[in-house]
């Protein structure tokens, strides 16, 4: 099979994606109903910094959560471990670990696992509403493994499959998730970038377990029965990347660079989505981004469905050693209300 007709055929397949994708996506009818909306969360810091609005340039294992083509782009190793404080003041984490590991000169393969950490909740009852009986810890995570080749110096292709758990100890929900993604570079000096992402495209989930059943006697009899109640089944909340970048360089050597990127967002079940960010690198040693998110509620602000308000910034450290590098990054998103949502995040590469 060459390499042309590979990429026909995932050209291919991304298009009659995109298609069906289209006929669902702004339905006001479906909006609110998925589940597993915590996919829909960026959880790498250096991304987040200016709002995932570089699915056409992102690389290396970020891209995973993105548009997974750009994992095909990464180092020979590289590991990252980022924490979220999500909507500040909520009491509520996450964390997340990749680790992507290049195969050949053209194909990477990496795994990552996120999970959100919502702390100690008190169980109530009927007959206890002010709790005192103990706490849980709600279960919620997911872990994927991603697959990206480059097909020629200028189209890069990739795949994810993620199984996603929600629960608590006598109830639980599981689903399977996939992404798929396409970029593109073009341009002098490869300064045009273009990408195309499919994500959370998967089974539905629903909710089963001994939580679900109760005790108690029909009226007229004296006999008891276990009652079970069924969980309604939820959608995953499938959404389409569309974006395109550019790259400024400032000297022979390419390292000071000004990249700035665009991307539109088609969601299932919320509003649809602009963005609109920028990134400067300073040589191999730091960068700073910033990015701007509008969401399409219609003429009514009261219809926004995103906390976030639309404005982030981050900044990158590294610190490069012989073939390796190390690198810290942190990212910022305002929101309404609470006090934002704070990212860090740490990274080695070789």
């Amino acid at each position: 099979m060459t390499i042309k007709f590979r990429i026909a055929c995932l050209g291919t397949l991304m298009l009659v994606s995109a298609a069906s994708f289209d006929a669902l996506a702004g339905n006001p009818d479906r909006r609110g109903q998925a589940g597993a909306t915590e996919l829909q969360i960026m959880p790498w810091a250096r991304q987040a910094g200016w709002y995932g609005v570089n699915s056409a340039n992102v690389k290396g294992l970020e891209a995973e959560r993105l548009n997974v083509a750009g994992l095909a782009l990464g180092g020979k190793t590289e590991l990252y471990f980022s924490r979220t404080n999500w909507l500040s003041g909520s009491e509520i984490y996450m964390n997340a670990f990749g680790l992507a590991q290049r195969l050949d000169e053209s194909s990477v393969l990496a795994v990552s696992v996120m999970s959100v950490d919502m702390g100690a909740i008190d169980i109530t009852t009927v007959n206890n509403p002010d709790g005192g009986l103990g706490t849980f810890k709600p279960t919620i995570a997911n872990l994927g493994v991603s697959y990206a080749r480059s097909f020629s110096n200028r189209i890069h292709g990739g795949a994810s499959l993620r199984i996603v758990t929600e629960g608590t100890s006598d109830v639980n929900a599981s689903g399977v998730a996939f992404d798929a993604g396409i970029q593109y570079i073009t341009g002098p000096d490869d300064r045009i970038k273009f990408g195309i992402a499919l994500r959370n495209v998967g089974t539905p989930i629903s909710f089963t377990g001994d939580g679900l059943a109760a005790r108690g006697v029909m009226q007229g009899s004296t006999v008891p029965l276990t009652l079970s109640q069924r969980s309604q089944t939820l959608e995953l909340p499938s959404l389409m990347n569309i974006g395109g970048s550019y790259d400024f360089y400032f000297d022979a050597e390419k390292v000071n660079r000004l990249t700035v990127a665009a991307n539109f967002t088609s969601n299932s079940f919320t509003n649809d989505q602009y963005g609109v960010g920028a990134e400067y690198a300073f040589g191999k040693i730091a960068a700073i981004r910033a990015g701007y998110q509008y969401e399409d509620a219609g003429s009514d602000p009261e219809f926004t469905q995103n906390v976030h308000t639309g404005l982030s910034f981050g900044l990158s450290i590294d610190a490069p050693f012989n073939s390796s590098n190390f690198g810290f990054d942190y990212a910022f998103r305002g929101t309404s209300p609470f006090g934002g949502t704070h990212l860090f995040g740490v990274r080695y590469g070789l």
